[in-house]
């Protein structure tokens, strides 16, 4: 072929394609246009049966587990328990489990105290424990107490397991048929997915719905319907998603965004919401609670139910990048490899997993089993295995042992401190702190290093050394986050001046919970304050933003400058959705109630105040609300009426005694006031106004004496100038110009830069 044939050739190839290119374009679009027109993008959940045809291997190690277990529909294949008209004798009653018409009931106590068959509708759980739920009235689904043990095969009363030495009758919040017993609130966020509460504040009522009854795929992955599709399209055609299509990243993600994911459940926190899939902090829908007394111990030890998270952040493993899939299959919950070689996938087996490191026989040698605290038998070989130094755990509910993931290292030396546990008398129950510190000398030498405990009990015991530890702690990187927190927020508990020095520095911290600690703080109205709360109204995240709207409602919303406002009352929005979407507990109604109070909605107030004390009549402390409530609407017989109440129960309250010695003098009952507020001043010597109160009753009954003592009491306990104007007032007001002239000499010594006191000095000396 010659040049001219082959130019021609070109030009004729460029023309076709130059014809052919919309056609492409068509084609093109045509191949693209499921990428392109989706009908509708709007995540879905679509169950777990649409999972399994591409992960089999992942649905079945999820089949039989305890998240696919976590809930079910009570019938034959579900109930373990026996239901062959079975007895129980516990709290004072015989329970009976038996069948009906193919049904499984319960013969328990009821909201009137009195036995009733109850129908089981649920199963909840399946090992080491059953529990059954029943229908209420408003939607609420209630836990039995009666639980099968499903590894003695035997039942028990779960009040007798976890509240020991208590008769739990049905006026008590804790009794199975009151909110502490409540799924809807209690339970079901971590029982089922994509549950909604569906809590109805103005009626008390629930209308909680899920996807799926158990814990599935998508409790964890989030809704799959753009997966689904994502995996139905051709693979030059899924450009268009991210992450696969779905609403939470679970690959290539770093050790603290995979524990997130975990946090949720497994973690002791409040919920701010419902689960949002699409948040993109933990702090979004949650406030995750720190490792404190009295629900750790003070070194951050186990004590309640931590649900491992916090206790995991603590530890080394975490600190070092190790996540949950490092030790358990994710999907079926099981560890990795018995024994010690789950740990020995990091930790050297020459170096830890030798008789120099956990100096205990093996299994086989000679030797007796010892009972733990918890009641475990360690047969000998046991102290060898790492879990059992190094995670040491305790019952809940009974039947249910956990173990600590925070990994520590056995310090009798702190345990001889602060009192706290250790894990050689934890299984060496008959020997002391001090037996156990001597062979952890013997063995690694005397040198311990600090532990951040030591500052957090200090604190408690208000050594001052404790402030800069704390101040330490908590600007340390290399502590775990949530030490860091607790290290912050026991700075500003215990040691107020040394926060307000650093307070600024964790305001805009990148951690959540530092800026949260920080944020919650600011509870004095300063200017300072204020302006870092406004700050805090447009935070990244929703803990953080509702926290400044509800330090600034206390402060006083008239306290921020107008062109703040929107986001103040934006803020204060969210703020309420989160109180009303707790509002099912009697401490959300309190909360609900205080949202209230503060905007002088007394009415809605008192609404809450009370249903707060319908739901938990144990917490009396609401009377004194509820009497500060009646005071402030003019209505005192009742505010005298709950502040009784209250100090029926707290008579030693000095603050509640003095407001009550006021009530009664507002409603002219002087006598009874007097002897009140003489009470409170016996009670506290020192608390403010109750002295000047005194006096004034007594200044009106025509005791000059008396009146006086009081007024020179109350300049004692304060030593202000505004308890020494009082005093100087009522020398003039009784003509006692001597006195008057020799205060007045003192309060200008006291403050002889003040204009006020000067100009009345003035007026003073031209009177005498």
């Amino acid at each position: 072929m010659d040049i001219k044939q082959t130019k021609k050739l070109i030009r004729i190839l460029a023309l076709v394609l130059v014809l052919l290119f919309p056609a492409l374009m068509v084609l093109r679009f045509v191949l693209l246009k499921p990428d392109v027109e989706l009908v509708d993008t709007t995540p879905r959940f679509v169950g777990a049966q649409n999972c399994k045809e591409c992960h089999l291997n992942e649905y079945n190690d999820w089949k039989g587990s305890h998240h696919e277990r976590a809930m079910d529909v009570a019938n034959d294949s579900t109930v373990l328990g026996d239901f062959s008209d079975k007895t129980l004798e516990a709290q004072g009653h015989t329970y009976r489990m038996f069948r009906k018409e193919g049904k499984f009931f319960v013969l328990s106590d009821g909201e009137d105290g009195q036995m009733h068959d109850y129908e089981v509708k649920y199963v909840f759980g399946y090992t080491p424990l059953q529990q059954y739920l029943v229908e209420f009235d408003r939607g609420r689904l209630q836990t039995l107490p009666i639980t099968w043990n499903t590894l003695d095969k035997v039942w028990y009363h779960m009040a007798d397991s976890t509240y020991k030495d208590q008769v739990i009758d049905a006026n008590n919040w804790l009794h199975w048929t009151n909110q502490a017993q409540n799924w809807n609130g209690m339970c079901a966020e971590c029982h089922s997915t994509n549950l909604v509460k569906g809590y109805d504040a103005e009626k008390d009522s629930y209308h909680t719905t899920w996807s799926e009854i158990n814990v599935s795929c998508e409790a964890c992955h989030g809704p799959g319907s753009n997966h689904v599709q994502w995996a139905e399209l051709p693979a030059y055609s899924r450009e268009g998603f991210e992450n696969f299509g779905l609403e939470v990243k679970t690959s290539n993600i770093d050790n603290a965004e995979y524990v997130n994911l975990c946090m949720r459940c497994h973690s002791r926190k409040s919920s701010l919401s419902d689960m949002d899939y699409s948040a993109k902090s933990i702090y979004d829908h949650s406030r995750v609670v720190l490792p404190d007394e009295p629900s750790w111990y003070v070194d951050g030890q186990i004590k309640d139910e931590d649900y491992v998270y916090a206790s995991f952040m603590q530890s080394k493993m975490y600190q070092r990048g190790v996540k949950c899939n490092d030790c358990h299959n994710v999907h079926s919950g099981e560890r990795l490899f018995d024994g010690n070689r789950l740990c020995l996938q990091c930790h050297q087996k020459d170096v830890y997993d030798t008789y120099s490191h956990h100096h205990h026989k093996s299994a086989g040698m000679p030797g007796k089993a010892v009972i733990s605290e918890s009641g475990v038998k360690f047969d000998v070989g046991s102290g060898t295995e790492c879990i059992n130094c190094h995670m040491h755990g305790r019952y809940y509910m009974g039947v249910d042992y956990r173990r600590d993931h925070s990994f520590r290292i056995p310090r009798p030396d702190l345990s001889i401190k602060n009192g706290t546990p250790n894990a050689c008398n934890q299984c060496h129950v008959d020997q002391t702190n001090q037996w156990s510190d001597k062979y952890i000398t013997e063995w690694f030498g005397s040198r311990r290093r600090f532990h951040y405990s030591q500052a957090f009990a200090a604190a408690k015991d208000g050594k001052t050394e404790a402030a800069s530890e704390l101040k330490e702690i908590a600007g340390n990187d290399l502590y775990p986050p949530n030490i860091r927190s607790l290290a912050l927020q026991d700075l500003g508990a215990y040691y107020p001046d040394t926060m307000a020095g650093v307070v600024d520095n964790y305001l805009v911290n990148l951690d959540p919970s530092l800026r949260l600690v920080a944020m919650a703080s600011l509870q004095q109205g300063t200017p300072e304050n204020i302006s870092r709360l406004i700050d805090g109204l447009t935070d990244d995240t929703k803990a953080v933003r509702t926290e400044a709207a509800a330090n600034l409602l206390r402060i006083g919303s008239d306290q921020v400058p107008e062109k703040n406002k929107s986001s103040f009352n934006k803020a204060l929005e969210e703020y309420k959705e989160v109180l009303l979407y707790s509002a099912d507990f009697p401490t959300g109604k309190i909360n609900m109630a205080n949202f209230y109070y503060h905007q002088s909605q007394f009415a809605k107030a008192e609404q809450y105040y009370k249903a707060a004390l319908e739901q938990d009549g144990e917490m009396y402390f609401v009377n004194l609300n509820l009497a500060y409530l009646y005071n402030q609407t003019r209505r005192n017989d009742l505010a005298e009426k709950h502040f009784r109440i209250y100090l029926e129960h707290q008579p030693d309250d000095a603050g509640a005694t003095y407001a009550l010695g006021l009530v009664l003098s507002e409603l002219g009952r002087y006598d009874e006031s007097l002897a009140v507020l003489l009470k409170a001043s016996k009670i506290d010597p020192n608390y403010p106004r109750v002295n000047h109160n005194i006096a004034m009753l007594y200044d009106f009954m025509k005791d000059k004496s008396k009146a006086e003592s009081y007024l020179l009491k109350e300049v004692d306990a304060v030593q202000d100038l505004n308890s020494r104007l009082e005093l100087l007032q009522f020398y003039l007001t009784n003509s006692n110009m001597a006195k008057a002239t020799t205060l007045g000499d003192e309060i200008l010594k006291l403050y002889p830069d003040n204009e006020d006191v000067k100009q009345l000095m003035a007026r003073l000396r031209g009177q005498s």
